[in-house]
């Protein structure tokens, strides 16, 4: 006889808070005998640091009783991991940050309108005044925006509970799409570092984490900050995910001297992983996978080996972390409070402010160097497209993003690449002011002979032709020996195009220049013995390694599309 299986049925809190209401004309009411709850005090998990506590006593009895007491079993949903999955710290946030200003907004309005307010009274009109006593203090645009999104984040989760009736769209919408605006309002993102403050930086870290290789080190949070930031510098990955890096975060991998760094990511609930060499390989292997330095993998280890000393004595919420230290603040074991704690986002800062003062780290105007992960990951992405040489899908694969992500959000123009377009900048303007763009002179694929009146020029007054991607069907197209360089620059950016965007769009697109040029340009002028071979050789290996500054940059082809359309 075959044993089944039987299905396991896991056993469900029916604990959860809840709100008390009735349904009245269709929309939910508080019952008026439903009062205060017997506890207003919200005592936050203990991975919380920060703070310990929230109490929602005193928005009771000031005439918002009914939003007050759905706004706290809210928060008491969120914690006990109810309708939304969220950090402990990001609820925190949405107490302190967002709630806290709401109600107190909440208790004025309803002493302005001499009456009770109800879950009913959250329109619209509610939302935009509480967004206009902003201007009574002195705020940052960022400081108004993260009020009203954690403020909006509560309301939102009431909205789908049916406890707040949302409009979603016109005039009307109960929540403002873009409420705020002016330059910052929505942020502008972190700017990856530049070659040279990476070096600095670099240097820095490295001499400042030493000691944890040293016997019978006692690990601080500097030292495990500094150890983090490497580990950030070399993977690219997110602050929470190395926060939060377990003992078992390095993975065998199927290839000799090489391991897994897996972490954890909470917003998606999966792991991103990222292959690091646990010792030195044969310098003329070739990687499928980009790996990082055998530094790293060791560095991780010594981590590991040092919180294992530890773990025993960590609360229960960081025994399975890595980056645990032992508080030095004197007294804390008298007093009860465990002394082993692990890193978080605030011992991490302080840290990073430390070190840019010891190394005094500078930006480029002088100021002391911002660094944090975030931005640690943008110079790992951009520093990844630059060593894979531009391509997109391996940089957003080394990322753990999609190419659209990587690509928007991540990568920004190179040293290099400024360079180059402030050269073809000055080139421009300077055959533009001197007229002598065209009338057969030398354009970034060759030469023209009518720069203003061609097949494709914009045949307007005093415009000139920027259609290079139609240069080879013109009649007023020329070539000669001295334009090879420049039709070869043009011909390998082509190329190179065939990897960064879909097969289809550029066979459609682009796949007939590189024909035009091979097949009417090169193998004609050979044939008429108008080139010579080895000058076509040499200026097409020159163009390959060195192209011309035109074609360097990684968006020209994009805009020139829009321009030849």
């Amino acid at each position: 006889m075959v044993a089944t299986k039987r299905k396991a049925f896991v056993k469900t809190d029916l604990s959860i808070p809840s709100v008390e209401l009735q349904v009245v004309d269709g929309n939910p009411v508080i019952p008026r005998h439903v009062g205060p709850p017997a506890v207003t005090l919200i005592v936050f998990p203990p991975e919380v640091t920060s703070s310990r506590t929230f109490d929602f006593a005193p928005w009771y009895g000031v005439g918002i009783d009914s939003i007050t007491y759905a706004c706290q079993r809210q928060i008491e949903r969120f914690f006990a991991k109810q309708d939304i999955e969220v950090a402990p710290m990001t609820v925190v946030s949405y107490c302190r940050v967002g709630l806290a200003h709401f109600l107190k907004y909440l208790v004025l309005l309803s002493a302005a309108l001499r009456r009770e307010l109800t879950l009913d009274d959250i329109r619209r009109d509610v939302i935009d005044g509480f967004i206009a006593s902003f201007e009574s203090e002195s705020l940052s645009l960022t400081s108004k925006r993260s009020r009203y999104q954690n403020t909006k984040a509560v309301l939102k989760a009431l909205c789908e509970r049916g406890l707040v009736l949302e409009v979603r769209g016109g005039d009307n919408a109960t929540f403002p799409e873009r409420p705020f605006t002016g330059p910052g309002a929505y942020g502008t993102g972190e700017r990856p570092l530049s070659s040279t403050q990476r070096k600095a930086f670099s240097a820095a870290v490295k001499a400042a984490v030493m000691p944890i290789f040293s016997d019978g080190v006692e690990p601080t949070s500097h030292l495990l900050a500094y150890a983090l930031l490497i580990i950030a510098l070399h993977t690219g990955r997110n602050t929470t995910p190395l926060l939060e890096m377990t003992s078992d975060c390095l993975r065998s991998h199927p290839k000799a001297d090489t391991s897994f760094l897996v972490l954890y990511k909470r917003r998606g609930h999966s792991t991103s992983k990222v292959a690091i060499r646990s010792s030195r390989t044969h310098a003329s292997e070739i990687e499928a996978l980009p790996t990082l330095r055998p530094t790293v993998a060791k560095l991780v280890l010594r981590v590991i080996e040092l919180s294992a000393r530890l773990r025993h004595e960590a609360p229960e919420h960081f025994k399975d972390r890595i980056w645990l230290f032992r508080m030095r603040s004197a007294g804390r074991s008298k007093l009860g409070i465990n002394d082993v704690n692990a890193l978080t986002e605030g011992t991490l800062l302080n840290a990073i402010r430390v070190l840019v003062q010891q190394y005094d780290l500078k930006e480029t105007d002088g100021r002391p160097l911002r660094i944090n992960v975030s931005r640690l990951r943008k110079t790992f992405i951009n520093r990844m497209y630059e060593i894979l040489d531009g391509d997109i899908v391996s940089t957003a694969a080394a990322a753990g993003n999609t190419v659209r992500v990587a690509s928007i959000n991540y990568l920004r123009p190179s040293d290099d690449a400024q360079k180059n377009w402030k050269f073809l900048g000055l080139a421009l303007t300077e055959e533009l002011l001197t007229n002598t763009l065209g009338a057969t002179e030398k354009t970034p694929v060759g030469q023209c002979s009518d720069i203003k009146n061609g097949d494709y020029a914009p045949k307007k007054q005093s415009v000139i032709c920027t259609s290079f991607l139609n240069c080879l069907r013109c009649r007023s197209y020329v070539v000669t020996a001295d334009d090879l360089y420049r039709l070869f620059s043009f011909y390998w950016r082509i190329l190179a195009e065939r990897s960064r965007m879909n097969p289809t769009r550029w066979r459609k697109q682009l796949a007939h220049i590189v024909r035009l040029i091979d097949r009417d340009v090169i193998a004609v002028g050979l044939s008429k013995g108008v080139f010579k071979k080895e000058i076509v050789d040499r200026e097409r290996e020159r163009a390959r390694h060195d192209p011309h500054p035109f074609w360097r940059s990684e968006s020209i082809l994009a805009d020139l599309g829009t321009l030849s359309a």
